[in-house]
């Protein structure tokens, strides 16, 4: 039975057969009313221990009020207040009584439940008070797992990215990162819907591995083809608190995101890495090129979204990440190469932990104008102030990888780097704009994708689109009235 009617209208398919074929242990109760085969059903269950078990049961859809033949309306609705009198009649208690507990059963559940629940965690206490006696270190890494705490020294011996004007696509400093933080933190594991190689997501340090159905050791995980089986196997790990990730294109964010929004409704630090983010995937053509995702993530509640600008973001991003205990976190990052900025002459990649911060400003400190990217178009932003310097136009670049880690921050931070007194400003990010009037205000400008992409070569794109530096100079100079 469907909502509209029989299910038999919509469905043909043989679920038992199915969860047979996955391997499940399936057993079927013809009636809901017996219990002596509902109870052999479940000793069933219970002497099953090497394979989830599905237990079929047969029963009838019963509605709230005999008058409602609507059972659109009806389903899930209570009993209502007459069949309520009705059912305590039955049951031989006062009729009127409201949230009425009979006598007795607070000690039925003091005496049962409670009962085997209190003996059962003193045992367990004991059992483990024990265990750290014999296995101090891994005792220590139990309880470190269950409060979702790093290891001392998680974050020791992690890359370094000089400069460099030819840089490296954030996909692959994100591997780097990703395998000297799995080196360090035993219980962050993880993998790719079939793409691992191309996400850069395997873990390649000795004595990582693989986990396979018949082997339970390593810790690269083969989720293959099924991007929303695949979040919500991430959420599975991250709830028995294990630092998991997963990963695919962006653009096939759209079949996990059921997964994801349970995540953040979940509050568990599921760990969503993202590579191909954008029209730089050129030859791809629009099937691939993700255009709405980066806005729809940004409007889930409690979804970290961050979209690093370089090599030294993408590490810092990971400091934020993995120190996150009660939000999902979603990695959005790069196939192209790009620069990795200078640090000793443009501000230090550690503003990532506060969402958004000043990468480089204005000579005298007084900026005409702010422009503010996140990911690849920071290195446009970079571009354009250069060619704006050189006509003596004072600008700001702001890189902003978080929105949500910017919005955390105290006003006058969020001041500092937005003074509300400079209204001329200019977004640029390969996406859709929607969300940026926030920032650039009702007198800026937001550089963005208004369509799908397309298929051609990146730099094609780019010129098709108005990602040039000479397009965001004409949009700074259109918003100084210039």
């Amino acid at each position: 039975m469907t909502l509209d009617g029989p299910a038999d209208w919509s469905f043909s398919e043989d679920v038992m057969t199915r969860f047979v074929g996955l391997g499940w242990n399936v057993t079927r109760v013809a009636d809901a009313n017996d219990l002596d085969m509902l109870g052999r059903a479940y000793n069933t269950f219970l002497k099953t221990t090497d394979r989830p078990t599905l237990i079929v049961v047969d029963s009838h859809i019963g509605y709230g009020s005999p008058n409602k033949q609507d059972s659109s309306d009806s389903h899930g609705e209570p009993l209502g207040e007459a069949e309520v009198k009705l059912v305590k009649k039955n049951y031989g208690w006062p009729e009127d009584a409201k949230f009425l507990v009979p006598e007795g059963v607070y000690d039925h559940f003091k005496n049962g439940i409670g009962k085997r629940g209190a003996e059962a965690r003193t045992a367990w206490n004991a059992k483990f008070d024990e265990y750290r006696k014999q296995n101090p270190q891994l005792a220590d890494q139990l309880q470190r797992i269950q409060n979702f705490q790093l290891p001392d020294g998680w974050d020791k011996d992690l890359p370094s990215f000089p400069a460099d004007a030819k840089g490296m696509a954030t996909r692959e400093s994100s591997g780097k990162v990703l395998n000297a933080l799995a080196k360090n933190i035993p219980w962050l594991l993880g993998g790719s819907a079939d793409l691992a190689h191309s996400n850069k997501t395997n873990l390649t340090f000795e004595g990582a591995g693989d986990f396979y159905a018949n082997e339970y050791r390593g810790r690269n995980l083969h989720f293959g083809v099924r991007e929303h089986g695949m979040g919500a196997a991430v959420n599975g790990l991250s709830v028995s608190r294990l630092r998991a990730y997963s990963a695919t294109f962006f653009n096939f964010s759209d079949y996990m995101r059921p997964a994801m929004r349970l995540a953040a409704l979940m509050e568990t630090p599921s760990i969503f890495i993202f590579t191909h983010d954008s029209i730089g995937l050129g030859e791809d053509g629009p099937t691939h090129q993700p255009i709405e995702q980066l806005a729809a993530f940004r409007a889930m509640p409690n979804m970290i979204v961050l979209r690093p600008g370089d090599a030294n973001e993408v590490l810092e991003a990971y400091k934020v990440i993995l120190q996150l205990r009660h939000s999902p976190a979603t990695l959005v990052l790069t196939r192209q190469a790009l620069p990795t900025f200078d640090r000793t002459k443009f501000g230090p990649a550690s503003g990532v932990a506060k969402g958004a911060y000043i990468l480089t400003d204005a000579a005298n400190g007084k900026p005409d104008v702010i422009l503010m990217a996140s990911g690849s178009e920071v290195q446009l932003c970079m571009a354009a102030y250069e060619k704006l310097k050189a006509e003596g136009v004072n600008a700001r670049v702001v890189s902003m990888p978080s929105w949500e880690l910017f919005e955390k921050q105290d006003a006058a931070y969020r001041e500092s780097v937005f003074p509300s007194s400079i209204t001329a400003r200019v977004s640029v990010e390969m996406a859709a704009t929607t969300g940026w009037e926030r920032y650039v205000g009702p007198k800026g400008k937001a550089i963005g994708m208004h369509s799908f992409g397309a298929s051609a070569p990146l730099k094609d794109l780019l010129k098709k689109f108005g990602f040039l530096p000479e397009n965001v100079v004409a949009a700074v100079k259109e918003v100084l009235g210039k």
